[in-house]
């Protein structure tokens, strides 16, 4: 019995046997003896337990979340920030070549709707204002710069030229500043909050919930709604013709010889029909109407690609001798990519290139009636490509009166061929009729017009000066004499 009860404490003591103790007999027939057809069934394998480091932390999580939120926030500013929209520190920024060049230019006033503000347009002038006038048109993503060569040349034959950088190119306006509405959409919306980083800081809105004990919601829909938003100006061909017309009208160039380059004929084709009257030769240099013009506008248009072209001397300078002109020197290419990046100008090219008429007709342009009295001449590379020069040949069948001149520059020669173009285009205008203009004359002001016929009325058609009624041999000048009013009635043109 001392025995027995020993045991069964030991039992409640410790109810687990030790691994070393063997199975009684009872517990070996307690066991199921599996039977020879029965398929033994499978034990489950239990999930083996994770160790303390394969836990991850919820801190972990967010810890990559920031790294990559910050990651893409910087780049998204750093890209952002290869265009700068100050104007001051842009201009600061540019090549002293630039720099130099516009201060010989002026810029005018524009207008395409009278319910926009205008905006400026940057034009160098050169040569005789009493001689042929010749304006050039470039093409999309160019600008007056690049034809200054071609203006120096111009001017020293003789020929009064002028070139302009159309909107959204070179020096001119590229962007206008209007008040937007909510932003809408995924990206807008992110767009909103990067440029309320940039101005307020990046945790402007944690300040005002520590401070208020609120998210601001109400301050932030009321400047997004009044917010000021910058949009490229992207004009189409009917607006750009309207600018190349003001352009003519505020130098009093017209009638004008034209010159169009590269995608300028697809810009201002329209307008030459309808104006007829102000036009005097038409010159077409590398004019191809099958795109939007030799520089390939996709570049700028998708952002990893457009950030490396501009952002990058060596990328831009393969892409130019690639597809524009391979005789375009370092200093020149520089200048080129830093207008191009400069105040987000590439929106506006590429919107513009969008807007353009892919399907337009070269012969049933030229072949139109207001046409067929206009001198035309064709300037084409010879040596760029083969498919470039049956293009030009193709062009020429299309435009049978026009004279067909090669040149041995790229699809830029005003880049590598400045001379020799100038000399076609001086050639050119100068073997046509002088042209003749009419001198308009300067209106009389009102209030002179009305003394002038007030004097009639009375008889007086004298003026008398101050030696008096007694000796009018001295004192009086018949007609419109010394004693005239100076145009803006400021002052008497008395011979003192």
């Amino acid at each position: 019995m001392v025995i027995i009860t020993e045991e069964e404490d030991d039992q409640k003591r410790d109810p687990k046997p030790s691994p070393s103790t063997k199975p009684t007999h009872r517990s070996k027939q307690s066991k199921p003896t599996p039977s020879p057809t029965s398929t033994p069934t499978p034990t489950p394998t239990p999930p083996p337990s994770k160790s303390p480091q394969d836990v991850q932390s919820p801190f972990a999580f967010w810890f990559y979340f920031t790294i990559t939120v910050s990651i893409i926030t910087f780049f998204f500013i750093s890209f952002s920030s290869l265009s700068p929209q100050d104007p001051k520190s842009w201009f600061l920024s540019l090549p002293t070549s630039l720099r130099q060049y516009y201060s010989k230019g002026r810029t005018i006033k524009v207008q395409t709707h009278p319910d926009q503000s205008a905006f400026e347009v940057f034009t160098a002038e050169k040569g005789v204002t009493e001689s042929e006038k010749v304006i050039i048109v470039h093409g999309l993503g160019l600008s007056s710069y690049s034809f200054r060569k071609v203006i120096e040349a111009l001017g020293s034959r003789g020929v009064h030229v002028v070139a302009f950088d159309l909107p959204g190119n070179g020096f001119s306006d590229k962007s206008t500043v209007e008040i937007g509405e909510n932003p809408g959409g995924l990206l807008g919306r992110f767009s909103f909050v990067v440029s309320e980083i940039q101005e307020k800081g990046l945790f402007w809105a944690f300040d005002e919930i520590v401070a208020t004990g609120q998210v601001p919601f109400e301050e932030i829909e009321a400047r997004a709604s009044k917010r000021k938003v910058v949009k490229p100006i992207e004009l189409g061909p009917d607006e750009i013709g309207k600018v190349l017309g003001q352009v003519i009208e505020t130098m009093g160039l017209a009638p004008v010889h034209l010159v169009l380059h590269d995608s300028a004929l697809g810009m201002v084709s329209n307008w030459v029909l309808e104006n007829v009257q102000s036009v005097r030769s038409v010159t077409l240099i590398d004019t191809g109407v099958k795109s939007a013009g030799a520089l390939p506008l996709w570049v700028l248009e998708v952002p990893l690609v457009r950030e490396v072209v501009l952002g990058f001397s060596y990328a831009h300078a393969l892409l130019i001798k690639w597809s524009c002109s391979s005789g375009v020197g370092s200093v020149d290419l520089n200048a080129h990519r830093v207008l191009l990046k400069g105040r987000d100008g590439t929106k506006a090219i590429v919107g513009m290139g969008k807007k353009l008429n892919h399907s337009f007709d070269i012969a049933e342009w030229g072949g139109s009636d207001g046409l067929k009295g206009v001198p035309m001449q064709l300037l084409w590379s010879e040596r760029w490509s083969k498919e470039w020069s049956e293009e030009g040949r193709r062009i020429a069948n299309a435009l049978p009166k026009a004279n067909f001149v090669t040149h041995s520059g790229g699809r830029w020669p005003q880049e590598d061929a400045a001379n020799e173009v100038a000399g076609h285009i001086a050639n050119f205008v100068t073997s046509l009729p002088a042209t003749v203009r009419k001198v308009a004359e300067e209106p009389i002001p009102e209030h002179i017009q009305t003394l002038l016929d007030e004097a009639e009325q009375t008889g007086h058609g004298h003026l008398h000066g101050h030696a008096g009624h007694e000796e009018h041999s001295h004192g009086h000048v018949h007609g419109a004499g010394a004693g005239y009013p100076d145009p803006y009635g400021l002052g008497h043109g008395h011979g003192w």
